[in-house]
């Protein structure tokens, strides 16, 4: 596997993690500025006003001052600056003071309670503690997921090298079809004939469509509930983006991750066509190109100057007999319309 993949991986999986740890930081900062500021323990006396000053404000703006007070602490005589006040206040007047005993220099108008600080620093170390716990998760998740299959972490990256020219490897063409009343995908091969098809035989707004897939060279036909895509971006971060649809109930990439298959590509792979790796069990399964409408290689002088799609036109080589696996990965490949998916 890449270490873009790797990397892709990692920040869909941290989602939530750099989401709670910068906040749990900056809440923790903000605890203990406000705890800097607690008066709790500020002690009232009575002052009085020296001057008044009318501040700057903008209109539609309650009046603001700024206002000089004098008071008296132990037979000392003291002075305070009291800033942005609203209401009435007119020289020699009395005016509320609270005062730190420890310090009777320090004076303010109003009294902050004390466990506001410490339940936002509580509230920040939470928010911290949860991100790194989802970090560790997901690290712990991709590790799992490697060593679940043959070779743990390692990617077959050098077997792919010649693989669509290996013996028993064949190409086919994966391209949607929508030419009939069951729109959906097939697997043709060099004759055009169809060897795996997925059609669209129940479409629904809300909730699960309904897809046959059916394998033209068994016979065989399955009816798979398949769930519209569902797309979740973090603050649109590069690789944030999280897409996936329901395939059965479930996750289409655990399906698909429960299969041994495993998927390796970057978003620079002979651009503008990505390249698709795909092993099963640690082992070369399929290699997946995207391309233009025209597919088939007999459409080539078109293909080259068409516009690659990107996410309905493929060209695949396989020697497995595995249709079912090869059709459903390339089917959340196209559906999820995602470059990096592993």
């Amino acid at each position: 596997m890449t270490l873009e993949n790797k990397f892709a991986r990692l920040m869909r999986n941290t989602g939530p993690a750099r989401f709670f740890i910068p906040v749990g930081v900056i809440l923790i900062i903000f605890g203990i500025i406000l705890l800097s500021f607690n008066t709790a323990k500020y002690v009232e006396t009575t002052g009085k006003i020296t001057s008044v000053e009318k501040l700057q404000h903008e209109e539609g703006e309650a009046q603001a001052y700024e206002v000089k007070a004098k008071y008296t602490v132990n037979g000392t005589e003291y002075e305070t600056t009291l800033s942005n006040l609203t209401g009435e206040f007119k020289e020699g007047d009395d005016i509320k003071i609270f005062y730190d005993p420890k310090n009777p220099e320090k004076a303010t108008n109003s009294k902050i309670s004390g466990f506001i600080g410490p339940v936002v620093i509580v509230v920040g170390a939470a928010a911290t503690v949860y991100g790194i716990a989802k970090t560790v998760s997901a690290y712990k998740k991709s590790k799992e997921l490697d060593a679940s299959v043959p070779g743990g972490g390692s990617f077959p990256s050098a077997e792919f090298e010649g693989f669509k020219q290996a013996y028993g490897v064949t190409e086919y063409y994966f391209r949607f079809d929508g030419n009939s009343l069951k729109p959906g995908y097939v697997i043709e091969d060099a004759d055009r004939k169809i060897v795996f098809e997925g059609k669209m035989t129940k479409q629904a707004l809300i909730g699960s469509r309904e897809y046959e897939f059916r394998n033209a060279l068994t016979g065989e036909a399955v009816t798979h509930e398949v769930g519209h895509v569902m797309t979740q971006s973090y603050n649109d971060e590069f690789f944030s983006a999280k897409s996936w649809f329901k395939f059965d109930g479930k996750n289409v990439w655990d399906v698909i991750h429960e299969r041994g298959i495993r998927i390796s590509t970057n978003l620079h792979s002979k651009f503008p066509h990505c390249i698709y790796d795909i092993a099963q069990n640690g082992k070369p399964f399929v290699r997946v190109e995207s391309c233009g409408v025209y597919v088939h290689e007999e459409d080539e002088a078109q293909h080259k100057i068409n516009v690659p799609t990107g996410s309905m036109y493929y060209r695949l080589w396989t020697g497995s007999d595995d249709f079912d696996s090869v059709f459903l990965t390339i089917f959340a490949i196209s559906e999820s319309e995602q470059a990096v998916v592993e």
